[in-house]
């Protein structure tokens, strides 16, 4: 994997966990833009995973072939936060990754303990060039378990449903919200097999966004980055 970014500044790594819905990608980017620092969305490796192995014809079932061919993936991910690019091979996969097909596929990628830890491996590489916010589901614990800054961004299942049926969607409405939810909920369910991101590990900052707007929680968040390091906005 090689990436590339307008800027990169210190050795501060942030690590950000949560479960889907809980606005991590959103408030990730926007932390790093105010702080200068390189952006990192681990859980479009794993999507980026899935599409190269569907359009491939891997069947994800075949958990060892999936493992064996996973390092063969030409994944190339640009980490500034303002344009963040992801590339298989010469296929810019960004909006690709994010189609239904990908979500309903792709926790059978990331439930493989052998994908995970080629990709943690790829994440690991990244956050140790420091100058980064690194966000998925296991980034506190096993990606970067000694950042100076850990944070669980969590909110209530209610919440998440409606966030994520108004961006699949345009709406919040109950049929909306319906048709979201086993992408949620399931997805959650499976993924918590295999990684920890609906609780926070000692020493973890837990910041709850359920009744907070998106600059709020980037504001908790960044206010928690001047608390552990003094590093401010």
């Amino acid at each position: 994997m090689s990436s590339h970014s307008s800027h990169a500044a210190g050795g501060l790594v942030i690590a950000i966990d949560g479960p889907s819905g809980s606005g991590k990608s959103t408030v990730a980017r926007r932390v790093a833009s105010a702080l200068h620092l390189r952006y990192l969305d681990t859980g479009a490796m794993y999507r980026a995973v899935t599409w190269w192995m569907l359009e491939n014809g891997v069947d994800l079932r075949d958990r060892g072939r999936v493992a064996s061919l996973v390092g063969e993936v030409p994944l190339t991910l640009g980490l500034d936060p303002a344009a963040p690019e992801i590339r298989v091979g010469e296929v810019d996969v960004a909006r690709a990754i994010r189609e239904s097909r990908i979500s309903a596929a792709v926790s059978a990628v990331a439930t493989n303990l052998d994908v995970r830890a080629d990709l943690v491996a790829r994440q690991q590489a990244v956050a140790a060039e420091g100058g980064v916010v690194v966000e998925g589901r296991d980034i506190t614990t096993v990606v970067a378990p000694d950042a100076p800054v850990r944070v669980l961004l969590t909110a209530s299942e209610e919440a998440r449903l409606a966030r994520r049926a108004h961006e699949l969607h345009g709406s919040a409405a109950a049929a909306a919200v319906d048709a979201t939810r086993d992408e949620v909920v399931r997805r959650d369910a499976d993924d918590s097999t295999v990684a920890r991101f609906l609780e926070a590990a000692d020493g973890v900052d837990v910041v709850d966004s359920s009744h907070l707007s998106l600059d709020e929680t980037v504001g908790a968040v960044l206010e928690l980055v001047e608390k552990r390091t003094g590093v401010r906005a």
